[in-house]
């Protein structure tokens, strides 16, 4: 038996599928090629296009897309890469996945909850080999700042932005900051497939070595070989299984087209709840965007004053039918990463027990979210 779905007025995100969508997922099971064929490529071009970007690899999901990255710039043990601890767990992970060592660091502010390069600069090592941005909730934050860190210290720059496909910074898709970008389309994102994800860069030699570990470290794959461009292959690498097949990626194709417009409507919902919220005694918006910057609006969240009980005030709303979350808890309290080194987390430890997200989606109505709004209203002492 299926086991039902909780039943929210008002859900944390929201998907769409539209019918001509389905249809076109469905033409391509008809079309009998599944898995890394012309839906891939074409993607692959559309989103290069899009973003600016030299090169744009589809794989299976956000996080093999980050781990791509990090293995095509050589980690391994005894390497360091200062990462955010106020991330989705596979930032870090990608890192340790090669054997190099996660350091954690601090964000900019409460409503500032992205990696500071401020908190990065001290924790620069010999042994440190790149520095792994995270532009929260979708925006930008401190990354022209880490890149000129990056530069001067000789270090990578790499940026997991999978909240932020469709935003922008001084007119640059944001993730491009660093010499790779990697994309999530996981169901709640902006360019939501189900799972998938993508990788930027405008460097050639680590896009084909990307290319070459995607698939099992493979010279050429099944398309070439059904094409006629090559009649066998070789490997020369320990690969992966990282590709992504052909209706995800058709699916994505569809739902590119439309990002830009879903995006303005993001930011329409999140500038209402600024409005609404920002004058509110014992919550705070915690996401305000710098200069130059143009948010995807993946996530909204608020930081709750101090003497406010988090658990009894999502559980208000919840008892209202409005679905919250927290994003996230720090990845340095996990029991996987207690022992990992750091720096002081100040910041990071006073957000994660304040921070609280409210539904954000592009199709949100301004019915929907005045019930979201009235919540919170009622449910602040």
């Amino acid at each position: 038996m299926v086991p039902r779905m909780p039943t929210w007025k008002v859900p944390l995100a929201d998907v769409v599928v539209p019918e001509d969508d389905i249809a076109a997922v469905a033409d391509v099971y008809r079309s009998g090629w599944l898995s890394m064929g012309p839906q891939t490529a074409a993607f692959e071009e559309e989103l290069a296009a899009y973003t600016g970007a030299g090169h744009a690899l589809a794989v299976a999901n956000g996080t093999v897309g980050l781990h791509l990255m990090a293995v095509g710039i050589g980690l391994e043990a005894g390497d360091e890469v200062i990462v955010p601890s106020l991330t989705f767990v596979a930032t870090p992970n990608a890192v340790a996945y090669t054997g190099a060592a996660p350091v954690f660091a601090d964000v900019a502010g409460l409503d500032a909850p992205w990696l500071s390069a401020a908190a990065v600069e001290p924790l620069i090592t010999p042994r440190t080999k790149a520095i792994f941005n995270m532009t929260y909730g979708g925006f930008a934050g401190e990354a022209r700042e880490l890149r000129r860190l990056a530069d001067e210290h000789g270090v990578v720059l790499l940026e997991d932005a999978a909240h932020a496909i469709g935003g922008r910074l001084d007119g640059t898709q944001i993730g491009r900051s660093g010499l790779a970008g990697g994309f999530s389309f996981f169901s709640n994102k902006n360019l939501a497939i189900g799972e998938g994800g993508a990788v930027v860069t405008d460097d050639d030699e680590l896009a084909a070595r990307m290319r070459l570990l995607r698939s099992h470290g493979m010279t050429t794959l099944t398309w070439d070989r059904h094409r006629g461009h090559a009649a066998g292959y070789d490997v020369v690498a320990l690969g992966f299984n990282y590709r992504i097949d052909e209706p995800r990626a058709a699916l994505a194709r569809r739902r590119l087209v439309r990002l830009d417009a879903e995006t303005e409507d993001r930011a329409r919902v999140a500038a209402r709840y600024d409005e609404r919220l920002g004058d509110l005694t014992g919550i705070a918006p915690a996401l305000v965007a710098r200069d130059g910057d143009r948010p995807a609006h993946h996530l909204y969240t608020v930081v709750l004053d101090e003497m406010i009980d988090r658990d009894a005030f999502r559980e208000r709303l919840a008892e209202r039918g409005i679905q919250t979350s927290m994003h996230y808890p720090p990845a340095h309290r996990f029991s996987i990463y207690l022992e990992a080194p750091h720096g002081p987390l100040p910041v990071t430890d006073v957000y994660a027990a304040r921070a609280v997200t409210l539904p954000l989606y592009a199709h949100m109505t301004e019915a929907d979210q005045d019930l979201v709004i009235d919540a919170v209203v009622d449910a602040l002492p």
